[in-house]
Parts: structure tokens; sequence; C-alpha cells
């Protein structure tokens, strides 16, 4: 394992071998999971942990910019979180995908207006990183296949859920200013699925609050990324260039690096320049102000 994924000086060299200038990181802990089963005040940690995520990426923020995870089991502490989190320069807050699994409120209740507010108003960008749903767990279980390949190629499509979820509520029409990045779930399928929601949209299906087509928040409000997939690439336009990051995941084991400039030019061979800019990077220099 390099010593990138734990050093943030090492992470710096990782990246220049790569090629890479500025990347968003997130922990490898789904803290927001536990912070409700502590015993007592949780608080202190959950200020530890994001303290010691500061610390990493104070070496250079310039190029290291964090996702921190802001509980969310407190609306008010989440709050003072958000803006003690702008104070020092925070640029993005990885939110559970789905609330419901820790017991709380959807994201339409307006028990976190406050919070969305507070992100609207700090400018800060929402994460939703691809995982793995409850119910997928006995997928992994009954999947005969070597590698789990069933259950594996799933856990980018439970995503739509809270795509639909943001969208169709009318979520975004009450805050129009807030920044959503699905982390990880690929292009191939968004397209399409935005597509569906249109339709639905404009048929039979009631959405009240929606004063634009669902696929018009996705392209004011939301952004995906992805690593290496030349199919949903080819879908750009229909999708929104200005609405795709690309991504290394390093350090995983799925990453490019550090070959992340060859898998590029291989998938961007046909790309305008002007294009693979903004997906490499002038759309997360504007998202997260890099």
């Amino acid at each position: 394992r390099d010593p990138g994924y734990s050093d943030p000086v090492a992470r710096l060299a990782a990246m220049d071998r790569d090629g890479v200038q500025a990347e968003v990181l997130y922990s490898e802990v789904s803290a927001f999971r536990h912070f409700g089963l502590v015993k007592g005040d949780w608080k202190p940690i959950s200020r530890a942990f994001t303290d010691h995520l500061t610390e990493f990426a104070a070496v250079d923020p310039d190029r290291l910019a964090v996702s921190y995870q802001v509980p969310i089991i407190d609306v008010d502490y989440a709050v003072s979180e958000v803006l003690r989190l702008a104070d020092l320069g925070a640029r993005s807050v990885h939110l559970p995908n789905f609330p419901s699994e820790l017991g709380l409120p959807d994201y339409h209740d307006p028990v976190y207006d406050p919070l969305w507010a507070a992100l609207s108003e700090t400018d800060i960008a929402i994460s939703h990183h691809l995982g793995n749903p409850p119910h997928l767990y006995k997928v992994f279980q009954r999947d005969p296949t070597p590698q789990c390949g069933i259950f594996t190629s799933l856990p980018a499509l439970a995503l739509a859920e809270v795509i639909a979820w943001w969208i169709l509520t009318g979520t975004l029409e009450r805050f129009p200013k807030l920044k959503i990045v699905f982390v990880e779930p690929s292009l191939y399928w968004v397209a399409g699925f935005l597509a569906s929601l249109d339709r639905k949209a404009a048929g039979p299906y009631d959405f009240p609050g929606l004063e634009l087509k669902p696929s018009e928040y996705f392209r004011r409000n939301m952004a995906v990324t992805f690593m290496d997939d030349e199919f949903g690439l080819r879908q750009r336009h229909e999708l929104g260039v200005e609405n795709i990051l690309w991504s290394t995941d390093f350090p995983h084991p799925a990453t490019t690096w550090p070959n992340s400039q060859a898998a590029v030019d291989r998938q961007f061979a046909d790309v305008p320049a002007s294009e693979r800019e903004l997906i490499c990077a002038g759309n997360s220099s504007r998202l997260y102000g890099l």
C-alpha cells in the first residue's frame, strides 16, 4: 500500500507521480454510521475526527480538499459544524446516502432545512459517495459468482434513489443553491435515468413543487464522478459536460493511479480539448474552489 494512503506528504508525492494537481479526499471511515452508537457525548469525537482530517489537508490546502463527515443526528450541531468548517476553508461535506438507514427522516423533511440553508450560504458542496444499502448485502450472500460480480454491479445504481429523492421532492426547488456531487457512480446509466424522470414529470405523475424538468435540476445542482467509463463519456452532452468530474479513486484497488494520464488519453481520444479540460479540471475547480 502506498504511504500516501495515510501520510499527506507522501500523498502529494503520489499525486505528482500521477500528474494530478488537486484531489477531493474521502475518509475510509463512515463515521456518520457510528456517532449515534456512542454511549455518552459523541460530539467531542466528531470534532476530533474533523480536526484530524483538517490537519491532514493543512499540509497543502490548495491541493488537498477533504470531504468532511458531518453527523446529521443533531441538525443544530450539524449546522454549527458546517459554519465552523466554512471558517476552516472546507469545500465539501460527505452525508449519508440513506438517512433512513440510520433511523432518520429523509432529506425532504423540513427538519434539515437549517442545514441546507447553511450549506447554501457557505457554498460547501454535499457529497454522496458510492456505498452499499443494507438490502444489497442479501444479494452479496446469494451471489454465486467468484468475485461477487452481481453484488458489485449494483451499488452505483442505488444512487438513483438519492438523485430522485433530492429532485422529485422539490427540495432543490426550495434550495436552488445547493451543490450535490455523486461520487463513483460512473456515467453510463445516469442520462437514461434522468430521461425517465423527465417522462414521468411530463406524464401522469404529479410532483408538487417542481418548476423545472428533473434533468434541469440535475444540471443546475448536481455532478457525477467516474474513473473509466468510455461508454458513459459518449453520453456527456445528454448528461451535461459541466456536470461530470473525472476521478482517480486513489488509493483503492480500482484506481487508475499511477497511470491516470494514459487512462485519460485513452478515454478522451475523441473528446474536444475544451471538454476534456472541463471534465478533468475546470468543473472541479468551479465546484470546490480549487
